[in-house]
């Protein structure tokens, strides 16, 4: 007969059923629970229901097959005989815990039920077992609480607000300060706030609280902030989560307990030094939550010196074990240590490089791991503005530095706010008295976050942390009044809506609008990137329009500009009346007239570029929006003709906004996307493609005839059939001889063309005969293939795609590969089989983003190019394509060089 499929899995008694690389079946912190039994760390023996169990619940409505439910049964009594205790046994009872625990970490984001078994009879046993009524009674009221708020769905607040109005009664200020016979008056109140809520009894049956515990865990997959958090980190809905039902151990047992959060490094800045917080009699959702301000983990040694010395001892062994660093939890009931969870830890991009380099020097990994442990797109969080340290600022306040860089922002106290104005586009500072994961919506909105509440380790500092945001906890100098809408700190007074600056690099909170200056990149930095190099195959460069951003790009590592446009250097103040006398014009004499104008100005513009990327190669793409974008709106304008009639304005005024206003009628286009643009309109008015090919090889000559090695490469936009970039590259070639020749100097360049219509895709065999280079604009090319306009897709009905899962990410975020993807596939295999040279990069902000790069390297692409500040993410992102998918064309980067 088959073996029975096994549901639940034990750990305990020095061995357990499961391993860590179980993870995908136990969650993390089950499969790590398991793992730490079975190295002979000390963890309080419990069991784990297994994901699968999570996806029959929600198949089955919420019902569980019998040999589930007897496989609970069975290592419940395993349990309860390990322990020597029964649950329910007013005796000897067994209290236990019962945890979340996905296959990947997601802090705070589920629910978790800690003192279960307790009530009015168990805790008599408590009582009697541990000689503490006080301890007893802090256990069940607490009990009552997280099982109010987590199973039966009252509000925190219900409970918070009891608490309160006891301690002003008795004129205390701390929840320890209140006594046995207080902390029974608030059970007694706190089930009688059940009862008024819900209008049942609080369960009294413990078998029966188990039950109900572990059904809201698996419930709380789908609760807003959990689908909240998958959504902004990519973690399918489908994985579910483990439950772990874990016997309890007290860190609120008195002053030789304790509870706390601790990390093998620091995961703020990557130094090898153990960080974190604790808390003495105290259970482990105090130093969480925030709700009191715990201690730094060094003080343990003066307070606790043997448990100290055996707490180091087992970090040392569990990062030595996982060979990384790891984010552990622990209690102390009376001067004995127990671990309740180890896992990688989640840090800041300025601790992940360290962290990976510094393993490397200590040969705990090598290059290739260190290079896979750091997450692309966490190093945005390198590049955070800091205030500049020569500027005066007003520090009101100071908390402590739980997530580096700085934020400047409008004050705002709820996370509904929050979110309501930064999806507006307004930057907002998020202020709280201590952050809870119903919150993760507005805080991942905000430029920065200050709690008055919390730690290093509090909700709002972790949350924070992972997604790069800027974070000052734990700032007891500051009086938050919600309901007013402001906060205190002294005699000065900070309103909604008031800027304020805060640093979380030093805990600094300043008042308005500090100066900031943008980051500078640290050696271990450079040491990963130059690994990186080492290993892609995929190049990367810039898109870049200002000598300023080239220079930036290069700093960065860019191994040439992929795009360079054009128009944007004809928004000038000075040259927009020169680019509509341009359009205004009738003859095609005028339009050169203006033409002419304009050509010193595009050729200045492209010497400073060409100058900075001296010895890269440079993709100058030729204009591209339709003309009606450099002149006035058409409202705009029919509101000043028609005022200039009624007042009586000036005759010349008025026929010169009559003749912009025809024009602009002339020009109309009902999709201008589809319209007159690109090589459209070189090929309509050939003399807008001979000045800017003649601006483009006059630099390219001065600068080579003043030494620099100048690689240009022209660019012809919207391309979809052969015979267009076929009469665009014969002006382009026309003129560049012409003037290469006047120069008397030796110059290499390409014509090529940016690759966004689906026709193009289809037909890049003969395009290529034609092109010398194909650059994805994958842009235009997502919304010609979706049939999108970008703008009223992501205003409009997008949102709701992704909401209901009609399309998994925003393709104009993630490159979709099955369509887009297979796109630009055949045009890669047919341009190739012309043109088996053919250098084929993208341009589009795709470039910048991890999975769209690892997709270029897979479909082999010779290089991608973004915004400069996304360089190094895609070098990183880059490599980490190598490695898990090597290909054969090393040759792929053989044109550029990295500075770094």
């Amino acid at each position: 007969m088959p073996a029975e499929k096994k549901y639940v899995y034990f750990f305990g008694g020095g061995k357990a059923e499961g391993t860590a690389g179980m993870r995908n079946l136990l969650g993390g912190k089950g499969a790590n629970l398991a793992e730490m039994t079975n190295l002979g760390v000390p963890v309080p023996p419990g069991y784990t229901i297994t994901t699968e169990v999570c996806t029959i619940y929600y198949e089955n409505g919420g019902k569980y097959p019998a040999e589930v439910e007897q496989q609970i049964e069975e290592n419940l009594r395993k349990l309860e005989q390990v322990m020597g205790q029964k649950l329910g046994d007013p005796d000897n009872p067994l209290l236990v815990s019962v945890r979340s625990g996905a296959r990947v970490s997601m802090p705070g984001m589920m629910d978790t039920v800690l003192n279960l078994g307790l009530n009015d009879e168990t805790v008599k046993g408590l009582i009697k077992k541990t000689g503490n009524e006080r301890f007893a009674y802090d256990a069940y009221r607490r009990f009552i609480q997280m099982f109010g708020s987590v199973v039966l769905g009252l509000s925190h607040d219900d409970f918070e607000e009891i608490i309160e109005e006891k301690k002003r009664e008795l004129g205390v200020k701390l929840d320890t300060e209140l006594d046995a016979a207080a902390l029974k008056d608030l059970v007694a109140k706190f089930k009688a706030k059940v009862k008024e809520k819900k209008g049942i009894d609080f369960p009294d049956d413990p078998r029966q609280q188990l039950d109900m515990a572990r059904d809201a865990v698996f419930r709380s997959w789908n609760n807003p902030r959990a689908i909240t958090y998958r959504k902004i980190h990519g973690i399918p809905a489908d994985w579910g989560t483990a439950v772990n039902v874990q016997a309890m151990v007290f860190g609120n047992m008195g002053d030789d307990s304790g509870t706390g959060v601790a990390f093998t490094r620091d995961p703020a800045t990557g130094e090898k030094k153990y960080y974190g917080d604790y808390l003495r009699n105290a259970q482990g959702e105090d130093v969480v939550a925030g709700i009191r301000t715990p201690k730094p983990i060094a003080e343990l040694e003066k307070e606790m010196p043997e448990v100290y010395k055996q707490l180091t001892d087992i970090f040392e062994r569990l990062e030595k074990h996982y060979r990384d660093v790891q984010d552990v939890e622990f209690t102390i009931q009376q001067g004995k240590l127990f671990m309740l969870q180890t896992r990688n830890a989640k840090r800041t991009a300025q601790a992940a490089v360290k962290i990976a380099c510094d393993m490397v020097r200590e040969g705990i990994i090598s290059k290739e791991e260190a290079l896979l442990r750091v997450e692309p797109a966490q190093l945005d969080q390198l590049l955070h503005k800091r205030i500049d340290p020569q500027a005066k600022v007003n520090v009101i306040a100071k908390g402590v530095a739980a997530s580096p860089g700085a934020a400047v922002g409008a004050v705002v106290f709820t996370a509904d706010e929050a979110a309501e104005k930064g999806s507006k586009g307004e930057k907002v500072i998020l202020v709280r008295k201590e952050t809870s994961p119903d919150d993760i919506h507005g805080m991942a909105v905000s430029q920065g976050i200050l709690t008055t509440r919390g730690g290093k380790t509090s909700h709002a500092a972790v949350v924070a942390r992972g997604m790069g945001i800027p974070c000052v906890s734990g700032c007891e100098a500051i009086t938050v009044n919600e309901a007013a809408k402001q906060f205190t700190v002294g005699d000065t007074v900070v309103k909604e809506g008031d800027i304020i600056t805060i640093d979380g690099t030093d805990g600094r909170v300043i008042l308005g609008a500090a100066p900031l200056i943008d980051p500078t990149i640290g050696g271990d930095f450079q040491t990963l990137m130059s690994w990186a190099d080492e290993v892609r195959t995929l190049g990367v460069r810039a898109n870049a329009d200002t000598p300023h951003d080239a220079k930036v790009a290069r700093e960065f590592g860019a191994g040439g500009i992929g795009l360079c446009r054009t128009e944007h250097m004809f928004f000038a103040e000075e040259r927009v009346p020169i680019v509509q006398q341009m359009i205004l014009a009738e003859t095609t004499e005028a339009r050169k007239e203006a033409l002419d104008k304009l050509l010193p100005m595009q050729k200045s513009d492209f010497r400073g570029i060409l100058r900075e990327m001296n010895g890269l190669p440079v993709i100058i793409r030729l204009l591209d929006p339709p003309l009606h974008e450099f002149l006035p709106a058409r409202e705009q304008l029919l509101v000043e003709v028609t005022k200039l009639k009624i007042q009586g304005g000036s005759p010349e005024e008025l026929k010169k906004k009559q003749e912009l206003l025809a024009r602009v009628d002339k020009l109309h286009e009902i999709n201008p996307m589809l319209g007159h643009r690109g090589c459209r309109l070189g090929i309509t008015y050939p003399e807008i493609t001979e000045m800017q090919a003649r601006a483009i090889f006059e630099a390219a000559c001065e600068l080579t005839k003043e030494g620099y090695t100048i690689i240009p490469e022209v660019m012809i936009p919207v391309v979809g059939h052969v015979n267009e970039i076929a009469i665009a590259r014969e002006i382009v070639e026309r003129v560049a001889k012409e003037v290469i020749s006047s120069y008397g100097v030796k110059l290499e360049y390409k014509i090529g063309t940016m690759i966004e219509l689906p026709r193009a895709c289809m037909t890049a065999d003969e395009i290529a005969r034609e092109a010398e280079f194909f650059s994805f604009g994958t842009n235009d090319l997502t919304q010609t293939t979706f049939g999108f306009s970008r703008d009223d897709a992501e205003g409009k009905f997008l949102p709701y795609y992704l909401e209901h899962n009609i399309l998994e990410h925003n393709p104009f975020e993630i490159l979709d590969r099955k369509g887009v993807g297979a796109l630009i596939e055949i045009a890669v295999e047919k341009g190739r089989k012309t043109r088996p040279d053919l250098e084929v990069g993208i341009c589009g902000e795709h470039g910048g983003e991890p999975s769209s790069v690892e997709f270029c390297h897979l479909a082999g692409l010779d290089y991608v190019s973004c915004s400069p500040f996304r360089v190094p993410i895609a070098r990183l992102a880059a490599a980490q394509a190598e490695l898990r998918h090597p290909r054969q064309r090393k040759e792929a980067i053989k044109t550029e060089y990295s500075t770094v």
